[in-house]
């Protein structure tokens, strides 16, 4: 029971120097970076908007990476069923044609939506 108890204590000790530790390393952390729109100080409406408005510019690009990485993996697998003789090599360059002007498309979409936000 005396080695349990010594135990614990030891433990105890050892997370309160962690924690005193900790409360030095707390202090050095830096500002939170100002929206975009750069509000007024004290104007917390206008700061929430900003955030809210960067959010939705970082989902739209987040949407456009992806629609890349779904047209590149498609066309990678069309590449490959060509080249077994499964597809048509036109079906590869009407896929990359029409890839490409989905992701123009998409982008332009994006942007103009960025603009109104």
């Amino acid at each position: 029971m005396k080695a349990i108890t010594r135990i614990t204590h030891r433990v105890s000790a050892a997370l309160c120097l962690l924690a005193f530790a900790a409360t030095s390393a707390l202090a050095a952390l830096p500002a939170a970076v100002a929206p975009s729109t750069a509000p007024a100080a004290g104007n917390w409406l206008e700061l929430i908007k900003g955030y809210v408005k960067d959010g939705g510019v970082v989902l739209g690009l987040t949407v456009s990476v992806l629609g890349f990485i779904w047209i590149a993996y498609t066309g990678i697998s069309k590449f490959n069923e060509a080249r077994n003789g499964k597809a048509e090599w036109a079906e590869v360059g009407l896929l990359g044609i029409v890839g490409g002007a989905l992701l123009l498309f998409v982008t332009y979409l994006l942007t103009e939506a960025a603009a109104v936000i």
